[in-house]
């Protein structure tokens, strides 16, 4: 009995003096070490930073939590987290939350509120997934918040009344989400915005005039009606399809700087601007209105797209339009002749689209037996030509070769 309690008492001496006295004497330094780095992170933002953990979850496949263990610096270790010093503590100024893989399945929960507590925050970015719920007013807190992109995700709700602080942010999207409300009026007064980007929402109203310096304004897929407002003439990207909008287009002359302009799917009404022909466009899409009157354009249009097609444009097809490289005015009312220079530049492999279907145009500068290239598609069905001509337009364009002569003798 009394050599067993010696044996046992020699293995636990020769057990503690192996992992005891060292390994926990390592043991406290590195987890002192560990908690005096971390505390190098200020402790509100810490605090932040445990919340947006406790807020949100990576879905199935996503890994991006995987880095965020708090018992090191997390600005050394943890992903999508970057600092900056100010004195002798450090800020989290850049957040961006999710892998931003393509692949990646993203986050989901919900947005908490002490995101709000990062004064120093510079830019917040969510990758797409499933996050959901509101936008938290607190956001509206953040001083220094240059970049909030937070789209394609599931939030709801309005945008925050308290953006109307962020007087240093210059780029926010909000796209692709399921955001309802208006538009607030403070957002167009932001003094140094340049990107807005709001596409894909449930956005109502009508949109407010904007003094800030845009460059880029996406506004796409909404419930936006009434007509436009004043809009910042530094635009240069400007997409407001699939909206309600209804008004003239006349404010538009003074867009000088616009390189890509989508109108599409809304209710405009009234005759194009002629000046806006002039601009340095790759694409013009004005398809899908109620606009009228006659083309006008005061001289080459080079725009690489341009789709005035379901309106109700009168009168004649200027040959100016001869430059560009895709041509969709179908389903209008145009009449008259059809200039030779079209079938030109489709010769010469520059015009490679032309849908002319469904006007009234009553002849075409063009020999009957001049093959065009099959890598053209011109589309000339249900006009008044006499005798009909076919052309290489798809079916889906309709198969009727000429209108009834009644709706010819009468088109006017």
């Amino acid at each position: 009995m009394a050599r067993s309690e010696t044996s046992r008492r020699c293995f636990i001496m020769r057990k503690t003096s192996r992992n005891s006295p060292i390994a926990t004497i390592v043991w406290i330094m590195m987890t002192l070490f560990r908690s005096l780095v971390a505390q190098t992170l200020d402790l509100t933002d810490v605090k932040a930073l445990q919340d947006v953990k406790n807020s949100l979850h990576d879905l199935p496949g996503s890994t991006f939590f995987a880095s965020w263990d708090f018992s090191f610096d997390p600005c050394e270790s943890f992903s999508g987290v970057v600092c900056e010093s100010v004195g002798s503590v450090r800020h989290v100024v850049m957040l961006s939350l999710g892998n931003g893989f393509g692949n990646s399945p993203g986050l989901a929960g919900v947005l908490t509120p002490s995101l709000g507590s990062l004064n120093f925050l510079k830019m917040l970015t969510i990758a797409p997934g499933q996050v959901q719920g509101i936008i938290p007013e607190s956001l509206g807190g953040l001083p220094l918040l240059e970049f909030l992109g937070i789209g394609r995700n599931r939030l709801s709700g309005p945008i925050p009344e308290s953006f109307a602080n962020l007087q240093n942010l210059q780029g926010l999207d909000l796209g692709h989400n399921e955001l309802s409300g208006t538009i607030p009026a403070v957002i167009g007064a932001l003094p140094k915005l340049n990107t807005l980007a709001l596409s894909h929402n449930n956005i109502i109203g009508q949109i407010p005039s904007f003094s800030a310096p845009l460059i880029h304004l996406d506004l796409e897929q909404n419930i936006l009606s009434g007509s436009l407002p004043r809009l910042s003439q530094s635009l240069v990207y400007l997409s407001l399809s699939m909206n309600s909008l209804t008004g003239s287009l006349e404010s538009l002359a003074y867009l000088q700087n616009l390189r890509y302009l989508d109108l599409s799917f809304n209710q405009f009404k009234g005759n194009i601007p002629p000046e806006i022909f002039g601009f340095e466009l790759s694409n013009m899409y004005l398809q899908r209105n109620q606009l009228s009157g006659v083309l006008a354009p005061k001289g080459p249009v080079s725009i690489g797209s341009v789709d005035l097609s379901y309106n109700l444009l009168t009168g004649t097809l200027p040959s100016w339009f001869v430059f560009t490289n895709n041509l969709f005015l179908n389903n209008n009312k145009l009449t008259g002749v059809v200039p030779q220079g079209f079938f030109v530049s489709m010769l010469l492999g520059h015009l490679q689209n032309l849908y002319l279907q469904h006007n009234y145009f009553e002849d075409m500068e063009m020999g009957s037996n001049i093959p065009l290239p099959v890598t053209c598609t011109f589309c000339i069905q249900y006009n008044c030509l006499i005798p009909s001509k076919q052309s290489s337009c798809p079916l889906n364009t309709g198969i009727q070769a000429s209108r009834p002569a009644s709706e010819c003798n009468f088109r006017h």
